[in-house]
């Protein structure tokens, strides 16, 4: 069976919405000319940080087709992470919402290669891969070439009509395909809630985020001790921040995600800062095997929690 471009495009993106992916963009594969002195200019600055990654594959983190050789399209998913029920925050510490449930590198991973199946069913073999914050990509960039949303001046991808609470994954691959306009409109405006909000100074400017003192990074990706009287700062998070997510205007439209595996487990809602403070090794591996909260290991978790008691 031989599908026009028109065809093809518009199966992927109804596949993608039967995987449960709320929102598809598809853009042309291209060199990011424009992102390249923003990006050279942040890493030459160290707002990096200590994620020596962020300086890997400079050339393919601005070209996809360094990636994918022969690519042509880069097809963009979004996956909604607000939960259905949060975690009580009184007389506990907190994690960030997307961590709650299955580490999402495995769910969107999952979603994408029976995806890149279905394309190949009707397309025949293709070159192609799929990422999910696991290769050098400017994710954000491509969603907003896609029609997805804008970046916000948090940083974070913003959709007009839920909200920023989104995981985003990619598929590059060698076909043509039609192509969604870019998201040229910034509806942040005048708002600075979130830089306002945010208790480290990490958002040092309107779109520009200094890792080094962003509370995700200090909480997942920091391996050293923490800067003197960070304690009072990191306001009781342990994993991740969602400060600057959850004082955004336009996170008041977000809806809770249908994805059973997304969802918190019992033993994670039930957790109280007693149970933190006492979790064992074994606790520890049971509530967060397949979690994202595993990446930080057990003594890193541990050393969150002493500081900010």
């Amino acid at each position: 069976m031989t599908l026009s471009k028109t065809e093809l495009t518009q199966l992927i993106k109804s596949k993608a919405k039967n995987l449960g992916f709320f929102d598809t963009g598809i853009s042309k594969a291209r060199q990011l000319k424009e992102q390249e002195p923003i990006l050279r200019s942040w890493l030459k600055e160290s707002m990096h940080g200590e994620m020596q990654y962020m300086e890997n594959h400079y050339e393919k983190r601005l070209d996809p087709r360094k990636l994918v050789e022969g690519s042509k399209s880069v097809i963009t998913v979004l996956q909604n992470y607000y939960p259905d029920r949060e975690i009580p925050e009184e007389n506990n510490y907190k994690i960030s919402k997307y961590a709650y449930g299955e580490d999402y590198h495995i769910l969107i991973k999952d979603k994408l290669m029976e995806l890149l199946r279905e394309i190949e069913s009707v397309a025949g073999q293709v070159s192609a891969r799929a990422f999910t914050d696991s290769a050098p990509i400017m994710d954000k960039v491509w969603a907003r070439e896609g029609g997805l949303g804008w970046i916000g001046k948090n940083t974070c991808l913003i959709n007009k009509k839920q909200g920023s609470f989104f995981f985003i994954g990619q598929v590059i691959i060698n076909l043509e395909l039609e192509y969604d306009e870019p998201f040229l409109a910034d509806h942040c405006g005048t708002c600075d809630l979130c830089i306002k909000a945010c208790p480290t100074g990490a958002i040092i400017k309107p779109f520009q985020l200094d890792a080094r003192k962003c509370i995700s990074y200090l909480t997942i990706e920091y391996r050293n001790a923490f800067p003197e009287g960070s304690a009072k700062q990191l306001q009781n998070w342990i994993f991740g921040c969602d400060i600057c997510q959850d004082v955004c205007p336009w996170n008041k439209k977000a809806i809770a995600h249908k994805e059973e595996r997304l969802r918190a487990p019992d033993e994670l809602v039930r957790m109280r800062k007693p149970g933190w403070d006492n979790l064992s090794k074994d606790e520890f591996d049971k509530i967060f095997n397949t979690s994202a909260v595993s990446r930080v290991k057990y003594h890193d978790l541990m050393r969150n929690i002493q500081e900010v008691q």
